[in-house]
């Protein structure tokens, strides 16, 4: 049973851009038996398996509608620094908050947000209703006002498109700089969190290294963010309107503001639950403009640097056994290729990206039913045997 929802969870989180750490979670403590500790760290695994796996797809596979790489470089450099920086914090927070408080907010934060993406699932295919429609209509011809007869037809270019190969799309989704400078940003989080490990909690040493994380994501979180508003003002300026990366949003310092702070609180609850960040990264994407398919191949590419960082974390914490976690990631290894494969080629088929968005909808419901389910029960057991339901000590909870 285990093998089987890891696989669908895998398939769908990956698709959608949301991981699936909302059914690991539930699935792991209830079926198999693990503590709540232990869930979150294999479910880590898993969304890492997934999402390496789907991001390796996703590179060999050209974006539908532009010359440009699939994955949204500009955009993951935006949210990647804040959304590990979330973990952190997210993490932290853990030791203190209640299980009562977390089941609230998981409830609040995943129903509103899977109800946005359903709206907005409905929107899109109401849209790709009118344009498939649009697409099959007959031929028509008519007489202009010189007495023409115009034919409505397609015409074959006179230089044909060139078939890339595998190979070709993939150095073409390739972006080696950007690649380095989020290499680099996980390599500094990664080393952080490993001496923190050893430190004692809440000496000058340890609040030291834990501050430290701050400057290094907002250094490049500004460094993007004033790249993406020197380039809209600049377009704005020439009356260019073609969007800054793929994302329609006006690229103010306040929206920019408002995605920094969405970062860090799609950190922050994957810290808090054991679950990717996704779940927040993926439907503001879809918020901000960004197409389904640019959207799941971003965020799973996010979520890929995001989900290693706790891996390397609960690995030193020794929170999980070994075997267990690698199946259940190689389960997830495959699933992500399944997934991504077979959804997009429903959509070719189809003609319908917002079969994504439905699924992303689909895995936040899910995971808000589930792990809602869960923590009223166990929030339920806590009050029966009159365990301490307030805010625990941070140093002493470490």
């Amino acid at each position: 049973m285990a093998t089987v929802i890891g696989f669908l969870g895998s398939a769908c989180g990956t698709v959608g851009g949301v991981g699936g750490g909302g059914i690991f979670v539930p699935m792991l403590t209830l079926i198999v038996g693990f503590d709540t500790k232990s869930a979150a760290a294999i479910s880590k695994c898993m969304i890492m398996g997934a999402s390496a796996s789907s991001v390796w797809y996703n590179l060999r596979v050209p974006h539908p509608t532009k010359e440009v790489p699939i994955i949204d470089y500009d955009l993951a450099l935006l949210f990647q620094p804040m959304l590990m920086l979330g973990i952190t914090v997210g993490v932290a927070l853990s030791v203190v908050f209640p299980y009562w408080l977390i089941t609230v907010l998981i409830i609040i934060l995943f129903l509103g947000t899977s109800s946005r993406s359903f709206y907005r699932g409905i929107e899109m295919w109401k849209e790709e209703t009118i344009l498939n429609k649009e697409l099959t209509k007959p031929q028509e011809s008519f007489v202009n006002s010189r007495g023409e007869l115009l034919i409505d037809t397609e015409y074959e270019p006179l230089v044909p498109k060139e078939e890339k190969s595998k190979l070709q799309i993939l150095c073409f989704n390739l972006r080696w700089k950007r690649l380095l400078v989020l290499a680099t940003v996980w390599v500094l989080f990664t080393v952080i969190q490993v001496i923190k490990n050893d430190v004692v909690p809440c000496t000058t040493l340890y609040w030291v290294l834990f501050c430290l994380q701050f400057p290094i994501a907002t250094l490049v979180f500004g460094y993007e963010a004033t790249k993406l508003y020197k380039e809209h003002k600049k377009r704005m300026s020439t009356g260019n309107a073609e969007t800054v990366c793929g994302a329609s949003i006006q690229w103010s310092p306040l929206n920019i503001a408002f995605c920094a702070l969405c970062g860090i609180l799609g950190g922050t609850v994957g810290g808090l639950l054991g679950s990717g960040g996704g779940f927040i990264l993926g439907p503001l994407l879809l918020e901000i403009g960004v197409i389904p398919q640019v959207a799941s191949a971003t965020a799973t590419f996010v979520m890929m640097f995001s989900s290693s960082l706790s891996v390397v974390e609960f690995y030193l914490l020794k929170r999980f056994p070994m075997p267990y976690a690698l199946y259940l990631m190689g389960v997830s290894i495959l699933a992500g290729f399944w997934g991504q494969y077979f959804v997009r080629k429903l959509i070719t088929i189809l003609r319908r990206a917002s079969l994504i968005v439905f699924i992303l909808s689909g895995v936040i419901f899910a995971s808000a039913l589930t792990m809602g389910v869960i923590g009223i029960e166990r929030s339920i057991r806590m009050i029966h045997n009159h365990e301490f339901m307030g805010f625990l000590d941070f140093c002493s909870g470490q």
